[in-house]
């Protein structure tokens, strides 16, 4: 576990990190956020953030979820302080920790929050065979390729690779090519020098150097551009990035796994995506079975979750009703897992005596499992794979304005581009003006803007 501890924690770091390190964890100590935001931004990577709550724990979160970085955040402060304790929680922290440091709570809660549930829950014997296989090509560097529907668990499965791999102990990385706009995967994924392009005033690291001696996952990489396709190409074939503006290639040593829930060959015949790199690519293919074709897994599944939402939520745990069973089973769950645990923490918080009944299991689709299985057995199943995954996709976006998913669009843009108005405006295709426009409209209604000087020193 790497850990990185940010300020005093009232004077008990030292007992903190001697108590982390005893249990394994490789501890680095910072003063303030902008310190420990430098050291990812260069690759340190961490696993796990304690942060005194007298920090701007808001703050803290909000960087990382602006660039990108997934690591859990842990709040510590004096004694019992409910007050602070939610407060901590509110902000976007994952636990509160009260201080001084008592081992076997620190040792619980780390192990807690950085768990982050990476087991695949199964029982089905066809997830089984999916789960021996990826077993077997772990300890090899093979290029893998995880096909399967969305919601299935590719991601799960690409990290399971991953700690079964002789590069367990090293960092694994995810990169999700459909979330991140065209014109900011590439210094994503291969980081940009001082002066690449309007507001780059720092050097930042990519994904590649990121994960240099662990795993990178490049998650929906069949979303990716074709010109960065070809660039992909290049680092596959001579394991070496050149950063953006850069002037010399730098070598990584990496386990490259891709996900897709499209059909890649299909997608070479279409031309959309380069059949050189689909062929580096496809060395070992591995497809996760739908929630449909592993039956047996359902019930096991919404018990698993409805424990686990059961205690997040802090209510009684109920079991599920023979009816509810039932209704689980012949439902055809096209979003798979992912609907799945949708579905039960719904229950939880709809749920009401002694068990979890058919009404309070809300579903997504009016659709039985037997039909939808029919329907993918027919000629034109490729055309229900894509509606299945068209519906998914916009489903994101229900019950979100317009105005919502924009605001969010332009934030996150400005943020990338190191608060830059202009090369902001420039990527998202609107003029200056009409940027400044919806900035100062934002402001006005008490939206967090980034201001180009203070952005600049917050993503160097």
């Amino acid at each position: 576990m790497r850990l990185i501890i940010i300020g005093s924690l009232n004077g008990q770091i030292g007992a903190a990190s001697k108590i982390a390190m005893a249990r394994g964890a490789k501890v680095s100590i910072v003063e303030d956020i902008e310190s420990a935001l430098q050291a990812l931004r260069a690759g340190q990577g961490a696993d796990v953030i304690m942060a005194d709550i007298r920090l701007d724990i808001r703050k803290l979160v909000d960087c990382l979820a602006s660039e990108r970085i997934n690591v859990p955040v842990v709040a510590c402060g004096l004694g019992n302080d409910a007050d602070a304790a939610v407060s901590a929680i509110r902000c976007g922290a994952k636990e509160y920790i009260p201080l001084p440091p008592d081992p076997e709570l620190i040792a619980a809660v780390l192990e807690a929050v950085t768990e982050e549930s990476h087991a695949i829950v199964h029982r089905d014997p066809v997830m089984a065979a999916t789960i021996r296989l990826a077993d077997q090509i772990a300890q090899s560097d093979a290029t893998i390729m995880i096909n399967g529907e969305s919601g299935t668990g590719k991601e799960l499965l690409a990290h399971h690779i991953h700690q079964k791999s002789r590069r367990a102990k090293n960092k694994f990385i995810s990169v999700n090519c459909a979330a991140i706009p065209e014109h900011l995967l590439e210094s994503e994924l291969f980081g940009h020098e001082k002066g690449a392009f309007t507001g780059a005033v720092a050097r930042r690291i990519g994904k590649f150097e990121e994960a240099n001696g662990g795993t990178l996952l490049l998650d929906e990489i069949s979303e990716m551009d074709p010109r960065l396709q070809a660039k992909l190409l290049r680092v596959i074939q001579e394991r070496e990035v050149d950063r953006v503006g850069g002037t010399a290639p730098v070598k990584v040593d990496i386990r490259l796994i891709a996900t897709s829930n499209r059909d890649l060959e299909e997608a070479v015949r279409q031309g959309v995506f380069r059949e050189d790199l689909f062929f580096r690519l496809n060395v070992v293919t591995i497809r996760v079975p739908a929630l449909r074709e592993r039956a047996d897994d359902i019930e096991l599944l919404a018990e698993f979750f409805v424990t686990k939402y059961s205690a997040l939520n802090s209510v009684p745990l109920r079991a599920l009703s023979v009816a509810a069973r039932e209704k689980l089973h012949s439902h055809a769950w096209r979003g798979n897992v992912r609907e799945l645990e949708n579905a039960m923490h719904r229950s939880v918080l709809l749920a009401e005596g002694p068990e979890i009944t058919p009404d309070a299991i809300l579903l997504s689709f009016n659709t039985t499992r037997e039909g939808i299985a029919n329907a993918y057995n027919e000629e034109n199943s490729a055309i229900a794979n894509g509606a299945v995954a068209g519906a998914a996709a916009v489903r994101r976006f229900v019950g979100r304005t317009v105005s919502e998913v924009e605001r969010d669009l332009i934030i996150e843009t400005l943020q990338h581009c190191l608060g830059n108005r202009t090369h902001a405006a420039n990527i998202l295709g609107i003029s200056i003006r009409t940027l400044r426009n919806k900035l100062k409209q934002y402001t006005e209604e008490g939206v967090p803007v980034p201001m180009p000087g203070e952005q600049m020193e917050a993503t160097a």
